[in-house]
C-alpha cells in the first residue's frame, strides 16, 4: 500500500522551483520505493502534481515524490 503524501512547506517548494529554473544541480537525498536511502546529483527538470501529490522529474526522468526527499544541497 502507497504511504499518504505530506505536503511538503511552500519555501521549500519555491526553492526547487527556483534551481529548477535556474538549471542548478543539486545533490539529493530520497527514500525508494522501498524506503530505502538513494543519492543522486541531477539538475530538476520540472515540477509536477498528480493526484494531490508533488513530483521532481530530473534531467535523467527520474520521478521524485517531494515528501520523499530528507537532504539537499545546491551544488552548482
Amino acid at each position: 500500500m502507497k504511504d499518504k503524501y505530506k505536503p511538503i512547506d511552500c519555501g521549500i517548494y519555491d526553492h526547487f522551483e527556483m534551481n529548477a529554473i535556474l538549471k542548478k544541480k543539486i545533490y539529493f537525498e530520497y527514500l525508494d520505493e522501498n524506503q530505502n536511502i538513494q543519492t543522486i546529483s541531477s539538475i530538476i527538470k520540472t515540477l509536477k502534481t498528480q493526484n494531490k501529490e508533488e513530483f521532481m522529474i530530473l534531467e535523467n526522468g527520474l520521478e521524485i515524490r517531494l515528501d520523499k526527499i530528507k537532504k539537499w544541497k545546491v551544488l552548482s
